[in-house]
């Protein structure tokens, strides 16, 4: 095989692996982040006294006038060109009619930067599911499906 092939057969490799893996992965919730304090560079460290602040996504949905669910509230990062964006405001619509209890925010990243930087977010839809506090207790990047914020919600 010439040297082009070659180079052509990686680069299909490499593009086909990238694919499957945001395949299995878009739209999984996981974890939440530790999130920094406002005006720090560094995230608190675990092992010291100081706690970390749980609960800006409260304030965010406080800023923006609307009110935590009783429940649960599902807070979503989206954009105005972002096509999954409006197929996750679907789906979190839906679970929002089908759960009692739980609220849906909608927050556009382009007007809330120091929040979007705060909160750690790098790409949208982004969906944090904050619990009756506000304290974040799972986040998905991607768009979600129905099943996956309804499992989301049962750990609330």
């Amino acid at each position: 095989m010439t040297t082009g092939a070659w180079i052509v057969v990686v680069a299909v490799v490499l593009a086909l692996s990238f694919g499957l893996r945001r395949l299995a992965t878009d739209g999984r919730f996981r974890g939440t982040r530790l999130v920094r304090r406002p005006g720090t560079d560094v995230a608190p460290d675990v092992a010291t006294d100081e706690a970390p602040d749980t609960r800006p996504g409260a304030e965010l949905v406080a800023a923006v006038g609307q009110q935590l669910g009783e429940r649960a509230t599902l807070l979503q990062f989206s954009s105005a060109f972002c096509a999954p964006c409006r197929a996750t405001r679907r789906v979190l619509g839906e679970v929002t009619g089908l759960v009692d209890g739980v609220a849906h925010v909608e927050i556009d990243a382009e007007h809330h930067l120091e929040a979007t930087r705060t909160l750690g977010i790098l790409r949208t839809p982004t969906t944090l599911v904050l619990d009756a506090a506000g304290a974040e207790v799972t986040r998905a990047t991607g768009a979600p499906t129905r099943d996956q914020v309804l499992t989301a919600l049962a750990r609330v």
